[in-house]
């Protein structure tokens, strides 16, 4: 029975301009929706699922689209007739319908076809002066690997796995299932061998059957110059071991980099804190700083301002895989001295005299005291 006066394209949610592209997605989306097998009993669902049905099937076709374009009609015959010859498998409905009709369609991937290995992920803790300069680590990995015993068939030496009875080594098994709109043949995983197109009577004793058996690996990683927190170091073929010949999975590993006591770093460039007196600030004083190469020593000019950045050129962080190195900046902290002796007070009051300020005595409360305003030229 054909749809009356129902615009095939407001069924699939389409505009008349609609590529074949987009007819087969809005009808895969549709199909999956309103499937009775998954709506059972719904007889709104049911009628739904037929409309889509038909106009799918004049959408799809050229000519039917062609004259109902023109015409308003396609005029074929038959009306719903089930899926109509539909290919799901070519729409990639097999593991979509699988889940619906508790089996699947052809083009799913059988058990016994090579698959690749899982991939492991482990984290790897360095110190801050190995991620600077690089290092060569060794890892522990616990990973399953194919069984030397029985080579991963699974069986015992000298035996070998048997053709299943059942699914005749496909893995798979067909079944036919009638309903109101149709007959469909599914397949599903044979049962008895459990997808595998083979039975061992006689398993191995190291891998009981399984054809992997678990290992304790000790892999080195070299760690290149330069690397920061949280990057990600990949080992490829070093993780889990692939099923029937496939290859092995990578091996990821993060790094966790430890914080420094003295040294921050931003990408390739390295930050760290200098102090200095008041005194050294205004006279200019030699400095010795902490790099990551070693000490080095620093001319810090007369009248330096708290907060000033020195840079030393070529003493950050190596860039990784490549040349060259960021920078170090020295943060220059002007100590100010919560307490003062009387030579001391004398002296600054001295200096306060020679740069013309008066000096304030009811500023001065206990002995020792200092006035942190008054030197830098502020009243506090």
């Amino acid at each position: 029975m054909r749809m009356a006066n129902k615009d095939y394209y407001e069924v699939l949610g389409l505009s008349k301009g609609a590529s074949d592209d987009e007819i087969k997605k809005a009808f895969r989306k549709l199909a999956i929706q309103y499937h009775p097998d998954k709506n059972k009993g719904n007889k709104e669902a049911e009628e739904k699922f037929k409309e889509i049905n038909e106009a799918y099937q004049v959408l799809s076709d050229p000519e039917k689209r062609a004259r109902y374009d023109q015409f308003g009609t396609a005029d074929f015959q038959g009306g719903f007739d089930g899926f109509g010859g539909f290919d799901f498998s070519d729409m990639g409905f097999g593991d979509i319908f699988e889940s619906f009709f508790g089996g699947g369609f052809s083009g799913r991937r059988r058990k016994d076809a090579p698959q690749k290995g899982d991939d492991i992920e482990m984290t790897l803790k360095l110190t801050f002066e190995e991620a600077v300069f690089g290092v060569e680590k060794e890892i522990n990995v616990t990973r399953h690997e194919t069984c030397e015993t029985c080579g991963g068939n699974g069986a015992k030496p000298g035996t070998s796995p048997i053709t299943c009875d059942r699914c005749g080594g496909t893995g798979q098994i067909r079944i036919q299932r009638a309903t109101p709109l149709g007959s469909f043949v599914t397949t599903s995983h044979c049962d008895k061998c459990g997808g595998k197109g083979k039975i061992i009577n006689d398993p191995c004793p190291t891998c009981k059957g399984k054809g992997k058996e678990r290992k304790h690996r000790k892999i080195k990683v070299n760690i290149p110059a330069g690397v920061d927190n949280d990057n990600i170091i990949p080992l490829r073929g070093q993780g889990e071991h692939g099923v029937n010949g496939g290859p092995p999975g990578d091996l990821y590993i993060g790094l966790k980099v430890a914080s420094h006591p003295v040294f921050k770093r931003k990408g390739v460039d390295i930050y760290i804190d200098a102090h200095i007196s008041f005194a050294q600030a205004a006279l200019g004083t030699e400095l010795k700083v902490p790099t990551v190469d070693g000490d080095v020593k620093y001319s810090v000019p007369a009248g330096t301002q708290p907060g000033t950045i020195f840079r030393l050129k070529g003493k950050g962080v190596p860039r990784v895989n490549s040349s060259g190195r960021g920078d170090q900046y020295v943060n220059i902290i002007v100590d100010v001295p919560k307490s003062l002796n009387e030579k001391q007070v004398e002296a600054l009051k001295l200096f306060m005299e020679a740069s013309g300020e008066q000096w304030d005595q009811t500023k001065e409360t206990k002995k020792g005291s200092i006035f942190k305003g008054k030197i830098f030229g502020k009243d506090k």
